[in-house]
């Protein structure tokens, strides 16, 4: 069952002196991910997002991966971030909030997020080793931090306990996107109404 009653899909592009981004996102997708950042773990980490939280997601990221991968995986972050608010549009109807908690062999990673338009992270994420190969997992957090500011997301993450990094980002990115996933859709009792009593998101 598709998430929306109609087609939420937008395509962002953002070039900088730094990075190079071209990135076409569908809210109501299967899963389908088309990834190339050039950064081969952030690679491995959108394929699981996309396939987590049924999204259709297809990037491409040209960036100064010669100096470091910090401005390529935090500009991928804010302009995936750009994409979901283009996407969602004026949110009607949609639950706005999410929260999933998933296990990665010995990792629990817990996400919840609120899309109400009030930018801010919480991150309690600490690992006793922070590298997987030459990419730093601090990165997840700069990750998390430009999306968060891009669509305008509260966005809490935790790490209740894990050691090995690599099963702490993915854990993390599959309880993300399960979150986001729950927060996006489309609750068929609201008829399409403003999930706020403000009036606005």
């Amino acid at each position: 069952m598709a998430k929306g009653t109609s087609q939420r899909i937008a395509t962002v592009t953002r070039k900088t002196a730094e990075t190079d981004i071209a990135l076409t996102l569908a809210v109501d997708g299967t899963g389908t991910a088309k990834i190339d950042t050039g950064v081969p773990f952030l690679d491995h980490m959108l394929t699981l997002f996309a396939k987590h939280g049924l999204f259709d997601l297809t990037a491409k990221a040209k960036g100064d991966t010669d100096v470091d991968y910090h401005h390529t995986v935090e500009d991928v972050g804010l302009v995936l971030g750009q994409a979901f608010k283009e996407a969602l549009g004026g949110k009607l109807g949609i639950r706005r909030y999410g929260c999933f908690i998933l296990p990665m062999d010995e990792s629990l990673a817990r996400v919840v997020v609120d899309v109400g338009g009030r930018p801010h992270l919480v991150y309690n994420v600490e690992s006793p080793t922070m590298f997987v190969r030459d990419f730093n997992i601090i990165l997840v957090k700069e990750f998390c931090r430009a999306f968060s500011n891009a669509l305008g997301a509260n966005l809490h993450v935790e790490l209740l306990y894990g050691e090995e990094p690599h099963h702490v980002a993915e854990a993390i990115f599959k309880a993300f996107a399960r979150a986001l996933d729950a927060a996006t859709q489309i609750d068929p009792r609201t008829a399409g109404q403003l999930p706020s009593t403000k009036g606005m998101l």
